[in-house]
């Protein structure tokens, strides 16, 4: 029988142990938002018997809108200028982040986004936070349930099954790829509607198996940045500060985004219209979770999604970096199941993975049937 309180307590403790490393002494930021205060007091538990110190933060979503809607960039600024040292003094961040209600800062206009992420996002998340020890979590809200289209209980069954996965046996299996990965040049994928090519020539693999992502699987690397020449259609939704996209399309040129469709064309041209990073790709990733099988519209699931690979629009990581820094880092999500079309993948001519599948003997155990 499920027991939520046992669950959340199994799921503390990989967070603080597994993911963070959490050494005695240690500072800890526990920073969260919609999510209920039991599990909050189970991470204070866990890094507590780890003998650090639990620090903790919470704003709400709507809090967050509020304070979005009344702010320029001098209060941006500010505030940025007061979390940074605390950001700074930690040893391990741990973000949790739920929502009552998923479009809450659909309203909030994208050049009040657009400056929130050059003023705070980027100094205080890319330069301070992901230079420490740390971890993302999405908590399973009834908002996230409704997407999901289950029942509470039914979903954080699922979600606790997701994010409590073996992450050290599939780091073990995910070295193949990560050489593989590291000694390829050119890339090509190719589905009914995608021709797109790239070199990742290079520049390494990053194996992502619960250290900063629960739930995580995925092998990552990055288009050298003037590499990018075709098109290329993502067939999974992106959602966007609330906001929605589908079927997006875009071509490039030596690199670059010369051209795009979607949906909501005004809404994605303001993101492409960022900084000059933001029209340059800074990822490529194969999603590997085998109990993320469909989109849940929410970023950190379906990145992961099995079947699937990612191109992210913005800047690149530091520990895979192609020299495009920007404000965003949009992923944008191609499932390649037959249901979907089907595809096909190319490394330096060879076919690798076809159909959401791994046909390269030593990456077979990464298809989905084999991490469970």
């Amino acid at each position: 029988m499920f027991n939520r309180y046992e669950e959340e307590r199994k799921l503390a403790k990989m967070l603080v142990n597994y993911s963070c490393r959490v050494k005695s002494g240690e500072k800890v930021l526990i920073t969260y938002s919609d999510c209920p205060d039991s599990f909050i007091e189970r991470l204070i538990e866990e890094v507590s018997l780890a003998k650090a110190i639990p620090v903790v933060y919470r704003m709400d979503k709507i809090i967050k809108r509020a304070l979005l809607l009344s702010a320029n960039e001098k209060s941006m600024e500010y505030y940025r200028d007061i979390v940074s040292p605390i950001m700074q003094s930690v040893d391990a961040v741990i973000l949790i982040g739920g929502s009552r209600n998923d479009f809450e800062l659909s309203d909030v206009p994208a050049k009040t986004f657009s400056t929130y992420s050059k003023v705070y996002v980027d100094p205080v998340h890319f330069q301070i936070r992901c230079s420490k020890k740390w971890v993302l979590l999405r908590y399973p809200t009834q908002s996230f349930a409704q997407h999901s289209q289950m029942s509470s209980e039914k979903f954080a069954e699922f979600f606790f099954n997701v994010c409590t996965l073996d992450y050290q046996s599939m780091d073990k299996k995910m070295e193949p790829l990560k050489e593989l990965m590291e000694s390829t040049d050119q890339v090509h994928i190719v589905t009914p509607t995608t021709d797109l090519t790239f070199s990742i020539k290079g520049l390494p693999a990053i194996k992502c198996s619960g250290q900063c992502n629960i739930p995580d699987g995925e092998v990552y690397s990055a288009p050298l940045k003037n590499s990018v020449n075709g098109h290329i259609v993502f067939n999974i939704p992106a959602v966007d500060n609330g906001v929605e996209f589908n079927n997006i399309k875009l071509i490039f040129k030596d690199g670059k985004i010369i051209d795009f469709d979607c949906n909501d064309k005004e809404k994605f041209q303001e993101i492409l219209d960022t900084d000059e990073g933001s029209r340059y790709l800074g990822e490529f990733s194969f999603g590997l979770n085998p109990y993320c099988t469909s989109s849940l519209k929410d970023i950190l699931f379906d990145e992961k999604m099995s079947h699937s690979i990612h191109l992210a629009i913005g800047s690149s990581y530091d520990d895979c970096y192609n020299g495009n820094k920007s404000a965003i880092h949009l992923d944008l999500i191609q499932k390649h199941t037959e249901e979907y079309g089907g595809g096909k993948i190319y490394f330096d001519n060879k076919l690798i993975y076809e159909n959401g599948r791994f046909i390269e003997p030593k990456l077979v155990d990464l298809n989905a049937e084999k991490l469970i």
